[in-house]
């Protein structure tokens, strides 16, 4: 009699035990082999969609670092959005001209970036709709290939420090996109003109700015204010922003300049 009852009682016990905890700032999102973090603003009521801010960390970097970094948490908790740290499958992204070091075979990145945002929103209160993607370093590269091939996946992109390998693409497969690109005037580890990595070349951000350009139909370019960054910008006839912005300085990252950026693309 107590062996049968047994079963009915363990049943019982999993039927009013807490679930197992979720993912989150503290414990890494399994997407199969891959994994993400992800921080909801402060004071959050677990219910209403907020927007996100999606981040690929430089080379070496990790979605923890990212999560963890203060000044991130605070800007994206005094936005009211959330912070989704996406993490490469080795030390760098596994991009096009990437150097051979850090690419692993079979890694498909724009895939991976496919089923985070699903498995996010699925988990969490994202609105689709108000995503912004952005990376420093190698993941302002990463940035610049989701601009060119998953520009309907994200409302704007703000890539920093970063842009393709050579050689830079004659076109992109996703409609034009609103893109503020950040540099540092005097950028040593990404210069302007890139440099070469091994058996790779990074890309050249003026080739490539004309080439989406002109691949988005963007006009010629004005001025455009942004306090401590030099910034000009060109619209297309749908509206779309394409602006560079440069800093007097080396290979860093402001968030302050995140911060103007997200109200340059993102305020209602």
């Amino acid at each position: 009699m107590i062996d049968r009852a047994l079963p009915l009682c363990l049943l019982v016990l999993l039927a009013f035990a807490p679930p197992a905890q979720a993912c989150g700032p503290e414990s890494d999102c399994v997407i199969g082999e891959r994994i993400y973090r992800i921080r909801m603003p402060e004071g959050h009521d677990g219910k209403t969609p907020v927007p996100a801010i999606v981040f690929a960390h430089g080379y070496r970097g990790s979605a923890t670092g990212i999560i963890r970094n203060e000044a991130l948490a605070d800007l994206a908790s005094d936005l009211g959005v959330a912070l989704i740290a996406a993490k490469s499958a080795g030390d760098d992204w596994s991009i096009p001209g990437a150097p051979a070091g850090g690419k692993i075979a079979g890694v498909d990145e724009l895939v991976y970036f496919d089923r985070l945002l699903e498995d996010a929103a699925d988990r969490f209160p994202i609105n689709r709709e108000r995503l912004l993607a952005t990376g420093f370093s190698a993941g302002g590269m990463m940035v610049w290939n989701l601009i060119c091939h998953r520009s309907d996946s994200f409302a704007a992109f703000v890539p920093m420090a970063g842009t393709f390998w050579q050689p830079e693409p004659q076109s992109c497969t996703s409609p034009p996109a609103d893109v503020i690109h950040i540099h540092g005037g005097q950028d040593k580890i990404v210069p302007l003109t890139g440099r070469a990595i091994e058996e790779s070349h990074q890309g050249d951000i003026g080739k490539v700015l004309g080439m989406y350009a002109d691949y988005g139909n963007y006009a010629s370019a004005s001025s455009m204010a942004m306090d401590g960054l030099d910034c000009e910008r060109r619209v297309n006839p749908e509206g779309k922003i394409l602006a560079f912005c440069l800093f007097k300085g080396g290979h860093s990252f402001n968030q302050t300049y995140l911060r103007q950026a997200w109200h340059q693309l993102m305020q209602p």
